[in-house]
């Protein structure tokens, strides 16, 4: 069974696809097949490559005995939630270097899921003003809790760092 609209909102539609799919131990192509769908259509869609489109949704409802809509609003949930992300900037990175996070889009880093990433690399490449935010965003404990699962660091400033500002 689909999981309610309300508790899935925002996430991609292909995500719950691909999670149904699995439960009820249905191939992608099998669904394609179906449905009348081409296969590449449907494993673009559960790798979110591809979003969902109105005939798709209804094809879909069908299939999954549900509305017709269903994955219609979760589309358009997800790309209202991509929207909000995007128009919204986190304060802590503007006092952060771009340069730190050379290999990723600063803009698209999650405070929360990213945590020990973040710690990591602040410590290991951030100057006294970074690392002061950094302490104003996690504390001083939350900081020291992730230390403990960080592992193979290399960077002799992050243990530099760590006595210098967070063990005092």
């Amino acid at each position: 069974m689909l999981p309610e609209y309300k508790r899935v909102k925002g996430i991609h539609p292909g995500v719950i696809l691909q999670r149904e799919l699995r439960k009820r131990s249905v191939k992608s192509i099998d669904l394609a097949n179906s449905i009348n769908e081409f296969p590449q259509t449907i494993n673009a869609i559960t790798k979110q490559r591809r979003g969902i489109n109105p005939k798709l949704s209804i094809k879909l409802g069908n299939y999954f005995n549900i509305d017709k809509d269903y994955f219609m609003l979760l589309q358009a949930s997800y790309e209202v939630m991509n929207c909000w992300k995007a128009e919204k900037p986190n304060p802590f990175f503007r006092k952060i270097r771009k340069s730190i996070f050379w290999d990723t889009d600063i803009n698209k880093i999650d405070l929360v899921n990213n945590k020990r990433f973040i710690i990591q690399r602040i410590l290991e490449r951030g100057n006294k003003t970074e690392i002061n935010e950094l302490i104003n965003l996690y504390s001083k404990n939350g900081i020291k809790d992730e230390i403990k699962s960080i592992n193979n660091v290399f960077n002799p400033n992050f243990d530099r760092n760590i006595s210098t500002y967070i063990d005092s």
